[in-house]
């Protein structure tokens, strides 16, 4: 027999769900207006800036934003058009794929940056206390580690 939500952990699920949802479309909805990125590109820019050199394997890549590999790869087809990155083989391993961003990458994601963080700060952190994301991160990473399990079996 099915273990169904009592009414309070419906209600917190479904705003759960139902905050993702808005969130992502305010902040997709004006990083686009104001920087031509969605936030698929932007996810994908961060680490690639982060890089020491610019540049990350494909499936560590896909591993940083949950992805599997084909949507990666299409998403990739879209930003190397745009000249946002290009592909290169791995020296390692022939069949590995790096990913590095390129000058006009870097430059896209400096320019985003200041105001998609401010967007964040305005939409989501600015409305909690120190408590409250001390919360957060607790519950977050303990979810997280059940669904890295998850993933595992």
């Amino acid at each position: 027999m099915p273990r169904w939500l009592d009414e309070r952990e419906s209600r917190v699920w479904r705003a759960h769900l139902a905050l993702h949802t808005e969130l992502q479309a305010v902040l997709e909805r004006r990083l686009l207006a104001d920087s031509g990125l969605s936030l698929a590109d932007y996810a994908l820019l961060v680490p690639l800036s982060e890089s020491p050199d610019g540049v990350v394997r494909a499936r560590d890549l896909a591993a940083s934003v949950g992805w599997e590999r084909s949507r990666l790869s299409h998403h990739l087809t879209r930003m190397q058009r745009r000249g946002l990155i290009a592909r290169e083989t791995c020296p390692d391993d022939a069949r590995g794929a790096m990913v590095r961003i390129t000058p006009d990458g870097m430059s896209a994601i400096t320019a985003a940056a200041p105001t998609h963080v401010a967007d964040v700060r305005r939409t989501f952190i600015d409305h909690l206390t120190p408590a409250d994301l001390t919360s957060l991160d607790d519950i977050y990473t303990r979810l997280r580690a059940v669904l890295a399990e998850e993933s595992d079996l």
